[in-house]
């Protein structure tokens, strides 16, 4: 055992302590959910050539102490067969662990768009949050909150698909107007398969349409369940006008609040003009 550990377990070293592995214990309310083992060994083999360049987070718990942050870091230690590790002891509620845990994980990036919602939803829940408050503790404007919040209308399934092809949130929330689950997985497939961007996604879930079987004479039915339908209407005019020879310049813009979208036609062009 190291020398000079305080109390025969931990050594102080500007606030970071070395403690047993043995001792520590993963956090129950991590809301990280996936762990790669091939990155788990990239991250060994670079902690055992170069050291741990952050120490990881813990709280003292009844027994030992629970991560609250590092259990990517705390994995690669016990692959490298480590007996102890640099931490930062934190003096924290069960509670305010759960907020850390999010946090920090969402600030490192290190989370899927399914694993922040799901970890949002159980703060709001077990601390009695407003959307608000939490977008306050986690420095993300409230709308955003809510379109992260939305994504826990999947089913597992679902989830795990979108994450096997790659996807995106913004590709996830695009397929959010479709309802039926094995009509989400064909779309999920086709996407992928046709390497489809986020916008391509959205032309592509606006020229899905239903039909009423109880409708006279089998009329084809547009289920309109977004804008996106008309954003589509206004792409279509647009191509329309260029056709015939109107000048019209388009620019669509989104973001966490609004989707801004701009057309500029010279009047030169569209009064000087006599279409046919």
């Amino acid at each position: 055992m190291p020398l000079g550990l305080i109390g025969k377990r931990a050594r102080e070293v500007n606030k970071v302590v070395l403690l047993p592995l043995s001792e520590i214990y993963g956090n129950p309310k991590q809301p990280r959910k996936y762990f790669d083992s091939a990155t788990i060994r990239d991250l060994a083999q670079s902690i055992h050539e170069n050291g741990l360049l952050q120490p990881i987070t813990v709280r003292k718990a009844e027994i030992g102490y629970s991560l609250i942050a590092g259990e990517r870091r705390t994995l690669a230690f016990r692959l490298l067969n480590r007996e102890f590790i640099p931490a930062i002891v934190e003096n924290c509620s069960e509670g305010q662990s759960a907020a850390y845990a999010l946090v920090e994980n969402i600030q490192r990036e290190n989370l899927n768009c399914f694993e922040q919602a799901f970890g949002i939803a159980r703060l709001i829940h077990e601390q009695s949050l407003t959307q608000q408050q939490i977008s306050a503790k986690l420095g993300m404007a409230q709308s955003t909150i809510a379109n992260k919040l939305r994504l826990l209308q999947y089913c597992p399934e679902v989830q795990r698909a979108f994450l096997e092809h790659n996807l995106t949130e913004r590709h996830a929330r695009a397929l959010l107007c479709i309802a039926d689950k094995n009509e989400q997985l064909r779309a999920i497939e086709h996407i992928s398969s046709n390497n489809l961007n986020v916008e391509q996604t959205e032309r592509y879930v606006d020229s899905l349409t239903v039909h009423d079987k109880s409708s006279p004479h089998g009329n084809r039915v547009f289920v309109v369940k977004d804008m996106r339908i008309f954003i589509n209407s206004i792409n279509k005019a647009s191509n329309t006008m260029q056709h015939a020879g109107i000048e019209v310049d388009t620019n669509k813009r989104e973001t966490d609040d609004f989707l801004e979208y701009t057309i500029r036609i010279p009047k030169s062009s569209a009064y000087n003009r006599t279409v046919v």
